[in-house]
C-alpha cells in the first residue's frame, strides 16, 4: 500500500499557535506523540479514519486520556 499523506492544520494544545502537520491515512487509525513544532512540547495526535475512509485529527496535551 502506498503512503497517503495529507496536510492537517491544527492548533497546538500547550501555546494555542498554528501548525501544520502531515498525517499518514494509509496507516489506519491511530495515535502517536508528535512535538509542536513551536513549542517542541509533546502532543498526542489521535488520528481515526472511518469505513468511507474520511479521516479526522484530535490534538491532545500528551497526558490527556
Amino acid at each position: 500500500m502506498q503512503a497517503q499523506v495529507e496536510e492537517f492544520h491544527g492548533q497546538c494544545p500547550y501555546c494555542g499557535e498554528g501548525i501544520l502537520m502531515l498525517i499518514d491515512t494509509s496507516a489506519g487509525s491511530r495515535h502517536y506523540i508528535e512535538d509542536c513544532s513551536v513549542c517542541c512540547r509533546p502532543i498526542q495526535v489521535l488520528v481515526s479514519i472511518d469505513l468511507t475512509g474520511e479521516w479526522q485529527v484530535q490534538l491532545k496535551h500528551e497526558n490527556d486520556v
